[in-house]
């Protein structure tokens, strides 16, 4: 084990900080190559078989050019349970945890919710797993990313309504009603990508991040406007949003009509969540 530490470290120490590369060599030896953790941590000596020289050489080419770990595994590990994960799809992240507990804490009586914009399908997925008696659909408009999103909620043992949609030019029906709405949209200004990480710019898909930089509400603005004919009085809106632009969404809501609106924020103590209630 110690030389396929010193291997791994030798590879990815030039792009990447130690704690990093640590990282990275503990979920190589355990998760892409299958030792256990003991043997891990004790550093027992390991043998690699040709598939496994496969392996590494493959992730850790992969990892030089920055792409994130999840992709290279095809998973990532989310509210207790695994999705599968491409660059045809965001990485869940951490803080949008947080969000799925503060609906499940508020709404665990809703019987019909809707996931607009649900990638993965990781918020809808876990959602119908943590609210067994509620009825969840997600949509989104990606065909590629709706695969994966039904081949999660399959391996996960859950029966989530899928449907394409663009929820930029789509006028809901009469039967689009739901106590809950939730939706993590596109939020990023163009004028932000300097500021990010390789790993998400350049493997993350676009269409999944990005919004103008004059209008930077777009998504809230149209879901919240629709959501308004989707909803019942007493019915539920929520939004994971950009930390920069809390006060803003909350202004918004407000003009639209919405009320007891709440605006959270992260482990990371930044703007991250709202909820509004339709009067």
């Amino acid at each position: 084990m110690k030389q396929l530490v010193k291997r791994i470290n030798d590879a990815l120490a030039p792009h990447y900080p130690q704690g990093e590369v640590s990282a990275f060599a503990r979920i190589i030896a355990t998760e892409l190559l299958g030792f256990s953790q003991s043997t891990y941590y004790l550093k027992d000596e390991v043998t690699l078989t040709p598939t496994d020289e496969e392996k590494l050489a493959d992730a850790l080419a992969r990892l030089q050019k920055e792409e994130p770990i999840q992709y290279i595994l095809g998973y990532s590990d989310f509210c207790d349970l695994r999705f599968k994960v491409t660059p045809a799809v965001l990485i869940p992240r951490p803080e949008t945890s947080e969000l799925i507990q503060w609906i499940k804490t508020e709404c665990g009586t809703a019987k019909r919710l809707l996931d607009i914009g649900t990638g993965s399908g990781c918020i809808a997925v876990s959602l119908a797993k943590q609210l067994p008696h509620t009825h969840v659909t997600a949509w989104d408009i990606s065909p590629t990313a709706l695969e994966i999103a039904q081949e999660n909620s399959r391996a996960n043992g859950c029966n989530v309504l899928f449907e394409q949609r663009d929820i930029l030019a789509y006028t809901p029906t009469a039967t689009d009603r739901f106590d809950i709405i939730v939706s993590n949209p596109p939020y990023i200004k163009e004028s932000e990508k300097e500021a990010m990480e390789n790993n998400v710019l350049l493997w993350e898909p676009h269409l999944a991040l990005f919004v103008p930089n004059d209008t930077p509400l777009l998504f809230y603005r149209t879901i919240a406007q629709k959501a308004l004919t989707m909803l019942p009085a007493g019915g539920k809106l929520f939004f994971e949003i950009n930390r920069e632009h809390g006060a803003e969404t909350v202004a918004m809501l407000q003009a639209m009509g919405y009320h007891d609106i709440t605006l959270r924020k992260d482990f990371a103590e930044n703007d991250r969540m709202v909820k509004a209630v339709k009067k």
